[in-house]
């Protein structure tokens, strides 16, 4: 599966020290591998009540999520947010 960051998520990365964003940007390639698996894992939850259908939450560590969509029948995993839990859902 093919990842794209949206810009958002590119200027959300920016916030974190090097050894978070290392951390972040494994985590987001073994999503995209083992998409399947972790949905059915509590790591991975579809997002209720937001405008656009679709989105989900990845919980990266305790206090670290990752908003994404799957786009084109799941060819393009395109990363919306990455943030802190309390700011990452404004």
């Amino acid at each position: 599966m093919k990842i794209k960051y949206a810009d958002q998520a590119v200027n959300d990365l920016k916030n974190f020290n090097a050894a978070d964003r290392t951390l972040i940007v494994k985590k987001i390639h073994y999503l995209a591998e083992n998409f399947e698996l972790l949905k059915q894992s509590k790591k991975v939850r579809e997002l209720k009540g937001t405008r656009f259908p679709g989105q989900y939450r990845y919980t990266i560590a305790r206090r670290i999520r990752a908003i994404f969509r799957i786009e084109n029948n799941a060819i393009v995993m395109l990363i919306l947010r990455i943030g802190r839990r309390k700011d990452i859902y404004s």
